[in-house]
């Protein structure tokens, strides 16, 4: 079982502005969004990272900085493009408020899988979510059956990874609320994904770490823990 730690960047000013930052450079946290991004390296630090891997954009970076700072040094460092935010097209740089009025703000909203944003570097969420996807399983295959690794990443990205590890289609992604420096965690098995928390923003993640391998033959013998989910939900 591969176990994906998804994190968002830390507050920016464009997120306190109201600002679509996309790809523009040099949005870097600000001084809360440092706090967060400390407060979730310490959180991390409780867990045997394989790896720290990042979107390519300033705020990420700089989110996966913090976290990797309390990492063992055999914890490896990758950035990735697959897991860069969204090219929203001519909508990088705008107010969310001006966006609010222009149509393809309900398209987004409602039917966000026909979403494509406009401009010759836009791009479509589903094909977002696409490149995300296949990055994390990527990934999960390159370090191994029992890593533990993390993906810095943006709001909408983590949405569409988590949805999909729902089985959600996703039109139905906006349900699902992505906080700065929130974890998310996924469990992929055999058979299927596991969603272990969303948007979580406090809390000990030693729980997460893997069971040595005398409780994993008892866990797999009641089915816990391995590619079946438990009828009853289990003892937790």
């Amino acid at each position: 079982m591969t176990t994906l730690i998804l994190v968002r960047h830390g507050r920016t000013k464009a997120n306190t502005e109201g600002v679509l930052a996309g790809w523009t450079p040099g949005v870097f946290l600000d001084d809360l969004g440092e706090q967060q991004a400390k407060a979730a390296g310490e959180r991390l630090a409780a867990l045997p990272l394989a790896a720290v891997i990042s979107s390519p954009l300033d705020r990420t970076q700089q989110t996966a900085d913090a976290i990797c700072g309390l990492q063992p040094a055999t914890t490896a460092r990758h950035t990735d493009d697959r897991i860069g935010e969204c090219q929203y097209g001519d909508w990088t740089g705008k107010k969310i408020s001006e966006l609010a009025k222009d149509p393809m703000w309900q398209v987004v909203q409602a039917h966000p899988s026909a979403a494509v944003f406009p401009g010759a570097a836009g791009e479509s969420m589903a094909s977002m979510q696409h490149r995300a996807v296949r990055a994390v399983r990527d990934w999960n295959l390159t370090l191994g059956d029992s890593a533990i690794y993390a993906v810095v990443s943006h709001g909408d990205v983590i949405k569409a990874i988590v949805a999909d590890a729902l089985g959600m289609h996703l039109d139905q992604f906006q349900r699902i609320q992505i906080d700065p420096c929130s974890i998310s965690v996924i469990r992929y098995t055999a058979t299927r994904p596991f969603v272990l928390r969303t948007n979580d923003s406090g809390g000990d993640l030693s729980n997460l770490k893997p069971k040595a391998k005398k409780a994993k033959r008892k866990l797999a013998s009641t089915k816990a823990g391995s590619s079946d989910a438990v009828i009853g939900g289990g003892a937790g």
